[in-house]
């Protein structure tokens, strides 16, 4: 497990790489026909001699493609993730933990069925928008249909070789139905990290200039004690300074989309982040260290404020977050002193 997980996680960097995802689609189409001859084993109805005598190597060549597919989803979802969307990576970590366990106590239809359609779905999610170039709610809804084609298409072929009965038949459409239900209800609440984008590096600056291709970002020296900090978590102004905000965003190299820079403030009086502005710019993939892009702000008065990256349906890539302190006041002049 731990060799498995600590390979994919050194072997998988890109999530746009073609070879790596045909070799997961791969996995899927053999995960997917294990799932039907178990099931139709379970039933008594698989009648091929050779393969009855692979019965007993189902389980465990199920239990390792489900974990491989499982781990290369939480090394591509975790680039991608951030606090809001952290959720639907704890289910993916749960998911690939249980595999490890779960076909020696529940190896029936309804936990093959629910496994194999998150598989599916957790893959067709990223790699639709790595085949089209594009990325959005129309094509989260593309992965759901074609997701829930397959694994209808599976229980229809397994239910005409008599191998289900009408209310077991009816049990596996509604699990494939309320986790067709959960998932939607995790884009919605953005709790899904937006694969196939990924941010690489963010940060706030003082300046930000461009020449020859190549960023110079300026920042404040960071205390001996912070010797990794590479941007302003705690801006100084001085008079008339501008807050730049410097993000590189992984995108796959066909996809075109926009990328939002959320600048907002806290209010003390409200208890909430306040939106100040939302400014958006065009993000070309391909660049393996991430589309770089800039806004800035004038006049940023003191309180603690973040610019989050995000989609354009605001699907949060990372937050950026950093504080403005008061200025300090003048020191009064010294008052003079008798002779």
């Amino acid at each position: 497990f731990v060799g498995g997980v600590t390979w994919d996680a050194t072997t998988l960097r890109r999530i746009d790489a073609w070879f790596d995802n045909l070799f997961l689609l791969g996995y899927l189409l053999v995960l997917g026909g294990l799932t039907v001859l178990a099931i139709l084993d379970q039933n008594g109805r698989l009648r091929h001699p050779r393969l009855q005598r692979l019965r007993p190597w189902f389980p465990p060549i199920i239990q390792f493609v489900a974990g491989a597919l499982f781990s290369a989803y939480v090394v591509y979802y975790a680039q991608s993730v951030s606090w809001a969307s952290s959720i639907f990576l704890v289910v993916l970590i749960g998911l690939l933990v249980a595999n490890e366990f779960i076909w020696a106590r529940a190896f029936n239809l309804y936990v093959l069925i629910g496994v194999y359609f998150l598989a599916t779905l957790t893959f067709f999610i990223f790699f639709l928008p790595v085949l089209f170039g594009t990325m959005g709610y129309g094509m989260f809804v593309l992965s759901s249909l074609i997701s829930v084609g397959v694994v209808g298409g599976m229980l229809y072929y397994v239910r005409r070789e008599a191998a289900l009965q009408d209310t077991q038949l009816a049990a596996a459409g509604g699990i494939v139905i309320l986790l067709l239900l959960t998932m939607h209800l995790f884009y919605a609440q953005n709790w899904i990290p937006p694969v196939p984008l990924a941010l690489r590096s963010g940060g706030v600056y003082h300046d930000v200039q461009v020449e020859d291709n190549a960023f110079t970002l300026t920042y404040e020296p960071a205390p001996w004690y912070l010797p990794w900090r590479r941007a302003d978590d705690v801006f100084h102004p001085a008079p008339g300074d501008t807050v730049y905000c410097f993000a590189a965003v992984f995108a796959p190299t066909a996809l075109e989309t926009q990328i939002v820079h959320h600048w907002q403030r806290f209010s003390p009086e409200r208890e909430a982040w306040m939106t100040t502005d939302r400014i958006r710019y065009d993000v070309t993939g391909g660049r393996r260290n991430g589309y770089r892009g800039v806004t800035f702000k004038q006049h940023a008065p003191p309180r603690p404020r973040r610019a989050d990256e995000e989609t354009p349906t605001g699907q949060v890539l990372g937050p950026i977050s950093f504080s403005i302190p008061p200025p300090h006041p003048p020191r009064p002049p010294p008052h003079p002193t008798p002779p």
